[in-house]
């Protein structure tokens, strides 16, 4: 007898044991599954916007090194008078306020009045193949960025100005895509009379 006691307690612990989960049990688990990978799939998405965000910020710096290039070239010709690195407001060639990144016009210096006439900027991407000049190249216009250039007398901790030392803020301003609000890059320089 005690064998086959021991043999229906053992029984009963297997059927216990042999359950499986209840239908509540699923519904919890595949909820926590499905809450799992919606916030998976956000964070994908965050990452290819960010990573475009990247390619536009990259854009950005390069547009704005070109901008200080462009004035830096300016005064190392000596083709412009130093009284003439200014903002058009306080006599000077470059233009104020933003302004849509058009190539340099017959100056060679962007960001002046002639500028219009030569056009918008376009940036060349390699296409498939990863080759640039070829075939597949893509053709990225440029019309999503405007560039600010402000060029003010720069001043001493007194307020006093500073002969021959002007303050450079070149700030680029870009859509990203699915943004409704403008994303600024903002570069602050000094720029010498003095070659």
């Amino acid at each position: 007898m005690r064998t086959a006691a021991k043999w229906v307690a053992g029984k009963r612990h297997l059927r216990s044991a042999e359950r499986g989960f209840t239908l509540v049990e699923t519904m919890v688990s595949m909820f926590v599954l499905t809450v799992g990978l919606l916030s998976l799939l956000g964070v994908m998405g965050m990452a290819m916007a960010r990573t475009e965000g990247a390619q536009q910020l990259a854009i950005s710096k390069q547009l704005a090194n070109e901008a200080l290039e462009s004035i830096l070239t300016a005064r190392e010709t000596a083709n412009v008078q130093w009284s003439l690195i200014q903002n058009t407001g306080a006599g000077g060639i470059f233009l104020s306020g933003f302004n849509p990144i058009y190539q340099p016009g017959a100056d060679g210096i962007i960001d002046t009045a002639d500028d219009a006439a030569a056009g918008y900027q376009t940036l060349i991407l390699p296409g498939p193949d990863g080759i640039y000049g070829t075939a597949d190249d893509q053709v990225l216009p440029l019309s999503n960025y405007q560039r600010q250039v402000q060029i003010a007398q720069a001043n001493d901790n007194l307020g006093n100005p500073i002969a021959g030392l002007r303050a450079v803020t070149i700030t680029i301003q870009y859509f990203p895509p699915g943004f409704k609000v403008a994303q600024n890059y903002v570069m602050t320089t000094f720029v010498s009379a003095y070659r």
